[in-house]
């Protein structure tokens, strides 16, 4: 089995050295660089072809969602994005994941949760850290309150059943929970989950939750 190979971003000499540690010692992980800001961050995954970067969110030079914008923006790109930030109330988080992020971890986060992370991200799943979940739906109540036109219109693109899994997609449901729910085989989600990238022009799962809620598809309740 290929390890995931992983770069780490942050300005913080500790915070990148103890991460290296954490992650080198998992068996199918490997750190294959580190990165003193954005600016740094864009030239090594370019040089170095991480399957997933650890990217703070404020850097020097250039600041994380830049950055997460570039890397995950480039043509034929297949670099995962982990944003990792020590604050739960962070008001970027919501821009990062909007900029191509794939998922949100707190830098709290034990060595498990770290790698766990690493390996969901890589998967092609999303991942956001469950304390600050609430908050990112009640910024995305705030932002759909008008939805625009366009890509709502997208949504008209999708069969019933495309549109159904992308509603789940935004819920927070893994491709497993997705096939529970819908009484079919993981494989057909999987399958159901590319089509719909396909059609809507997203690059992964997260940014077909941005989607469905800026579209107004999946409206926040209980906020």
């Amino acid at each position: 089995m290929t390890n995931i190979r992983v770069l780490i971003a942050d300005d913080q000499v500790m915070i990148r050295q103890g991460f290296t540690v954490l992650l080198d010692a998992e068996p199918d992980i490997e750190v294959v660089g580190q990165a003193v800001d954005g600016r740094d961050a864009v030239g090594k995954v370019a040089e170095l072809a991480p399957d997933v970067v650890l990217m703070d969110i404020r850097m020097p030079e250039l600041g994380g969602i830049d950055a997460t914008r570039l890397i995950t923006g480039a043509p034929g790109t297949t670099v995962k994005v982990l944003v990792l930030t020590t604050f739960d109330l962070d008001e970027y988080v919501y821009e990062a994941l909007r900029a191509g992020a794939s998922g949100f971890l707190l830098k709290h986060a034990s060595a498990a949760e770290l790698a766990q992370a690493v390996r969901v991200v890589a998967s092609g799943e999303a991942l956001l850290a469950p304390s600050v979940t609430k908050r990112l739906i009640a910024e995305f109540s705030r932002a759909t309150s008008a939805p625009k036109a366009p890509l709502k219109d997208r949504v008209g693109d999708l069969t019933e059943r495309e549109t159904e899994v992308l509603s789940l997609i935004a819920q927070g449901l893994s491709n497993a929970e997705i096939a529970a729910a819908l009484l079919v085989a993981e494989q057909t989600v999987k399958t159901h989950v590319s089509r719909i990238l396909v059609k809507l022009g997203l690059r992964d799962r997260t940014q077909a939750a941005v989607f469905a809620y800026e579209t107004g598809l999946v409206r926040p309740t209980g906020y």
